[in-house]
């Protein structure tokens, strides 16, 4: 099962980000589960600093962009 994790403090961005990823991973045909991470503390442990980030199983993907579901299916 993937983890994934959208890092944001749930701006509109952040949401969109999130839906997306849970498009592509129905797409991809994959187990997951989705983590949104919104306390500014724990974002900056992952060395993040812009929102919204998307990250898979702990490891940063995307930092400060809104990806397609196409490209996010590419990351998993």
């Amino acid at each position: 099962m993937k983890k994934i994790q959208i890092l944001g403090t749930g701006c509109a961005k952040c949401m969109k980000l999130t839906s997306n990823a849970e498009e592509a991973a129905k797409q991809a045909g994959i187990e997951f589960e989705i983590e949104k991470v919104t306390d500014i503390n724990k974002i900056m442990n992952y060395g993040v600093m812009m929102t919204p980030a998307l990250a898979i199983d702990g490891e940063v993907k995307s930092v400060g962009k809104v990806l397609l579901p196409e490209e996010i299916k590419k990351l998993l």
